[in-house]
């Protein structure tokens, strides 16, 4: 390994670790979160592109807003969803790399 972790940064942000990873450990999360990497969607964007159903990707992203995750931004009527936490864009692109 290249860095060896930080025990103190572990020990004293272990919860947002927590929720951090708890925000990625669900398949429709993690398909959600990485189509919101590419561009800034609104919600009958997302279930057409991760062909999740409504009441499923209301739950997701009820979840990944409360989580501070992503954020939204109105336009009339609609609702856009971005990534908030720029953390998440660095881990899911390490992730990624990973399974490359």
């Amino acid at each position: 390994m290249d860095t060896a972790m930080n025990m103190n940064v572990v020990r004293t942000q272990s919860n947002d670790i927590v929720t951090m990873l708890k925000s990625l450990a669900n398949q429709d999360r993690l398909i959600i979160l990485s189509h919101l990497l590419q561009e800034e969607l609104n919600v009958s964007e997302i279930e057409q592109k991760t062909k999740i159903v409504q009441p499923t990707l209301s739950q997701q992203l009820m979840i990944l807003r409360k989580n501070g995750v992503v954020t939204t931004r109105r336009a009339g009527k609609q609702i856009f969803y971005s990534i908030k936490d720029q953390r998440f864009q660095t881990i899911l692109n390490k992730v990624s790399q990973f399974y490359q």
